[in-house]
């Protein structure tokens, strides 16, 4: 069964035109977005993933969309300043790499601070990502990632640290957060106009609350009241696991370009689907099976070489994308057992080789939610973190003075 290209007749951005009816449409190509000197032509963004996004996964994705925004996974500040081997592992890009995207995350401005003059003066990175989007509870117990936006001052103070750093040496920053704590502590508008005020570039929203987690939809209507409220672009997040996602996202709410996060896990391709889709063009066919498996036998190489040789933790790592990589297709219980026990690429390879390399990819699949999907959940908070969005001196000694997050992995 060999597939076919889907056109993209129902997908292109479509805008009223000038002194015509309404009925009249004409087909708007979505401009490139600038962030400071660097230039996205793309306006498409790999959302950072614990875990998933390391050079090997990021070399993979930009091959499909090579003019995209490819940024590496989080990285904590502390850790960083302390020198965390991992840490400074998760630093590391691969040569073909268009632009070195870092993100940090922490809660003490000058820890931030110190992790940002480490990275501009050794030249790590072109573009510098903060992360206050995270809803993990060991991170927002402690006033971090998705809780740190409700604290105002906190906030700006972080962002005015990090940018009083990369403003001279030319390196753009951007912020990513959710629309609040919950629906009745929203803090995204706010934290837009902050980033705005300081400096930053651009910011990212994922359209849910800390307590949303990834549960049901993102709420779109977010992305379009941030969009109409601040002048720097505005990346929609939250969602997009295709290419009509991604139109229908940015022709509802506006926004400048959109973050891919879960919907590209096992489909790096979704990056060639989106770049054609902005552009216009036809859609390129989905891979077969065979192509697929030559996509994992290629991860898992890329995995050897981040790992500097040691296949074994490659393949360890490689068996989460497997997963990915294999949802929908008709594989046995047994096979995929197999391949969660590989030890070597030989393994995996002997495994793959068993495929039928012309099964279509599974059209069942093709736009469907992949990753977490995890329900609202009870938000972790320090003690008394919602009476004031602004912090307390006991608070500021609790959080700041403490630097509570770990400096390890």
């Amino acid at each position: 069964m060999q597939n076919k290209v889907r056109h993209l007749h129902q997908y292109r951005l479509r805008r009223p035109v000038v002194n015509k009816s309404t009925s009249e449409r004409t087909v708007s190509i979505l401009p490139a977005v600038r962030l400071g000197n660097i230039d996205v032509p793309t306006p498409v963004v790999l959302s950072p993933m614990a875990g998933v996004t390391n050079w090997p996964f990021r070399v993979l994705c930009e091959e499909q969309g090579p003019d995209g925004l490819y940024v590496a996974e989080m990285v904590t500040s502390r850790a960083l300043v302390a020198g965390n081997p991992k840490a400074l592992q998760l630093c590391e890009f691969a040569p073909t790499e268009r632009v070195r995207s870092l993100q940090l995350y922490g809660v003490s401005p000058s820890i931030m601070e110190q992790a940002t003059r480490m990275v501009v003066n050794g030249h790590m990175a072109d573009h510098i990502d903060l992360n206050f989007g995270c809803p993990v509870p060991k991170i927002t117990r402690r006033g971090g990632g998705s809780a740190l936006p409700w604290k105002l001052d906190l906030l700006k103070d972080v962002l005015q640290a990090v940018v009083r750093v990369c403003e001279p040496a030319g390196i753009p920053v951007t912020a990513k957060f959710r629309v609040g704590i919950d629906d009745e502590h929203t803090t995204y508008l706010d934290a837009g106009k902050i980033a705005q005020d300081v400096g930053c570039a651009a910011v990212t929203l994922h359209a849910r609350t800390t307590a949303q987690y990834y549960g049901g939809h993102s709420h779109w209507e977010h992305i379009a009241r941030l969009a109409q409220a601040l002048d720097i672009p505005v990346f929609g997040n939250g969602d997009i696991f295709s290419a009509q996602d991604a139109i229908d996202m940015v022709t509802q709410t506006g926004c400048a370009g959109v973050a891919i996060g879960r919907g590209c896990q096992g489909r790096p391709w979704i990056f060639a689907d989106i770049k054609a889709a902005f552009a216009g063009e036809p859609l390129p066919p989905s891979p077969t099976l065979g192509q697929v498996a030559a996509t994992i036998v290629r991860h898992g190489q890329l995995l050897v070489e981040f790992y500097h040789g040691n296949e074994q933790m490659a393949v360890r790592d490689l068996r989460k994308h497997v997963g990915w990589y294999l949802k929908g297709f008709p594989v046995g219980g047994s096979t995929r057992q197999a391949l969660m026990s590989c030890e070597s690429l030989a393994d995996v390879e002997r495994v793959l080789s068993q495929f039928d390399p012309d099964i279509a990819y599974p059209e069942q699949i093709q736009d469907k939610p992949r990753g977490r999907t995890s329900f609202a959940r009870k938000v972790h908070l320090p003690q008394g973190w919602l009476d004031s969005q602004h912090l307390t001196q006991e608070e500021r000694e609790q959080v700041i003075g403490a630097d509570p997050l770990d400096a390890s992995y």
